[in-house]
């Protein structure tokens, strides 16, 4: 694995729990509006980790780093008033494939949402007006 703040026992064992209050897996990011919620609530809750590029059974599929690395910064520029603080993290990890022992480089994630200190972040919703979000167990709720 190719970390650079996280150590290898730190992912395995994100791999290995279960979406919770600070933690949510996604496979890849299909709507901006949708994260930015998710990392706010995340942000409004006790922080947290996002990890895309896993299955819903939690298998490694593999991203494409810089299109979620932008998914993600376009979220949190356009919807989150005032931007959430976090950290994105790309994790490569060498699978061997089969029996063949074909090394298969996948990609992933990892992106570290940051507890506000300040005031509360809101996410724009499609007329612009503020939406509050907490993290209720594994849930994005909608507060008002």
């Amino acid at each position: 694995m190719n970390l650079k703040k996280y150590d290898e026992d730190f992912v395995k064992s994100l791999l290995k729990s279960s979406e919770s209050q600070t933690l949510d897996f996604k496979q890849t990011i299909t709507s901006k509006q949708k994260i930015a919620r998710t990392m706010a609530a995340m942000a409004n809750t006790d922080g947290g980790f996002i990890l895309v590029g896993l299955s819903d059974q939690k298998k490694i599929i593999g991203i494409d780093p810089e299109e979620e690395r932008y998914m993600i910064a376009s979220a949190n520029d356009l919807y989150c008033v005032p931007s959430v603080a976090l950290h994105v993290e790309t994790i490569t990890n060498l699978i061997l494939e089969n029996e063949l022992n074909v090394a298969n480089e996948k990609n992933l994630l990892l992106v570290e949402i940051k507890k506000s200190v300040g005031p509360k972040i809101y996410v724009k919703d499609l007329l612009g007006n503020p939406q509050l979000y907490m993290r209720i167990g594994d849930q994005t709720k909608h507060i008002l």
